[in-house]
């Protein structure tokens, strides 16, 4: 998502490049390597309309009822799974947290990458079971988010019903965090934050805002389209640069929802930047007053271009940010050179070059500041050394390729889990002609999580 910020002063330039240099590589090493199969679905609840039986009807532009008849691609290599589907598939994972009972909380993203091709996608969220040991994920409830008491401000797919189970085309969910009886959704569409009850019902949706200002994206429901061709749009985040990082304190007081992307500085007329480096903004929220605080802190990419994955705190001023590229795939099976056209079918053009988990700090003395940057494990080249892994491993270690990696969290004092969006059908990062499977990772990162 991007920002309404200006662009930092030199003085704050330099706070953010001191830390960049005592940043450390940690290593990364497997302890337990859990998936299910990309073709995983539910069916829809039996009160759900009709439409939302067959899911992935709209997503080469116009309706298509057969099922299995459209190819899923990616980067234009077919991943083997065709659309529509029947049921509903359990895929996209896009936010986790480690229960109290040590099971997953792990929510559902959008569909099919888009407001316009999923509609009829549901919105959930589900509790998984996972075996290290045996790398097996038991799915053990999945929650429909519904509005039956129309909170939701806006027009929804299925407003005519009584249920008014909410779909990929209504919100963009990518972070979840429970937080006593309640559970909130950090969105990438407004961006909103979305609350509901454990049963999936809504409570209320709360607008974003920075200094005082809206953040809103195209997608946001109170955007138009400009109405003449040289009338400039209305917003000030990119499309799909809403929360994709959304954490929250320990106590429970605050949410911090982290934006995919920087927001756009109108009056400089470029994405907010620090010396040159895009930072996307950390937003704090009250969860106890449903307010934005105006307190907030830059996150600064490695790289213009770059993109959160997830976000969660550690404790009241550390946290784990996944940063990414936007490349799939691993070196052995990237393409030849000067490949193209169907040559590049079969292999990966642009192998995935940068995939880690960062820990960051964010005190009270660095609000409206950049965080620091202690240091990071590097999520394609993760140690082996007791043979956990359950892919082939890549030049001696396993790899974590994916285009979207979007779940992390802390197990325990030794331990993170770090999990994939497969984007189903529409990621193949593993091998180039196979849509990837829903993988989660237990990692053991003493050193990083020591780390000060």
């Amino acid at each position: 998502m991007t920002r309404h910020l200006a662009l930092a002063t030199a003085a704050l330039a330099l706070v953010l490049a001191t830390p960049a240099h005592a940043q450390q590589e940690f290593p990364a090493v497997l302890a337990g390597h859990a998936s299910f199969p990309a073709a995983t679905f539910v069916d829809a609840p039996a009160d759900a309309p009709a439409d939302l039986k067959m899911s992935g009807k709209f997503t080469t532009g116009k309706r298509v009822d057969a099922a299995g008849t459209v190819m899923g691609k990616s980067n234009g290599r077919p991943t083997g799974l065709a659309l529509p589907f029947e049921g509903q598939p359990v895929q996209g994972q896009s936010g986790i947290k480690v229960m109290p009972d040590g099971s997953f909380l792990v929510l559902t993203d959008n569909g099919f990458g888009s407001k316009a091709n999923s509609p009829d996608a549901m919105l959930f969220f589900h509790r998984f079971k996972i075996d290290w040991a045996t790398g097996k994920v038991e799915r053990l409830e999945t929650v429909f988010l519904r509005d039956p008491d129309k909170k939701v401000p806006f027009r929804i797919t299925h407003e005519g019903t009584e249920t008014r189970y909410l779909t990929g085309a209504d919100f963009d969910p990518e972070g979840i965090q429970p937080i006593g009886d309640v559970i909130w959704i950090g969105e990438e569409f407004g961006p909103y934050l979305i609350k509901v009850d454990r049963s999936g019902k809504v409570l209320g949706v709360v607008e974003t805002t920075a200094d005082g200002k809206p953040v809103r994206s195209p997608d946001h429901y109170a955007v138009a389209s400009p109405g003449v061709p040289n009338q400039a749009g209305s917003f000030n985040a990119r499309r799909s640069k809403g929360y994709e990082g959304f954490a929250a304190s320990k106590d429970g007081r605050f949410l911090y929802g982290l934006l995919e992307g920087p927001l756009w500085d109108a009056d400089k007329k470029e994405f907010e930047n620090l010396d040159g480096k895009q930072a996307a903004r950390i937003l704090e929220f009250d969860v106890a007053a449903e307010k934005f605080t105006g307190r907030f802190w830059y996150y600064p990419f490695e790289q213009n271009g770059h993109a959160i994955g997830d976000f969660n705190m550690l404790d009241a001023t550390t946290g784990l940010v996944i940063e990414r590229d936007d490349l799939e795939g691993t070196a052995d099976k990237a393409c030849p050179p000067g490949a193209t056209g169907t040559a590049t079918e079969t292999c990966f053009a642009k192998p995935a070059q940068f995939k880690r988990v960062y820990k960051i700090e964010m005190t009270d003395a660095m609000v409206g500041k950049p965080v620091r940057k202690i240091g990071y494990i590097d999520l394609m080249k993760i140690q082996d050394p007791d043979k956990k892994a359950r892919k082939p491993l890549t030049a001696g270690v396993l790899a974590f390729p994916f285009f979207t990696i979007e779940n992390v969290d802390r197990v325990d004092e030794h331990h993170i889990v770090v999990g994939n969006d497969n984007n189903l059908p529409f990621s193949s990062s593993r091998e180039p002609n196979k849509a990837d499977d829903n993988e989660l990772v237990l990692l053991r990162v003493e050193d990083l999580l020591k780390a000060k």
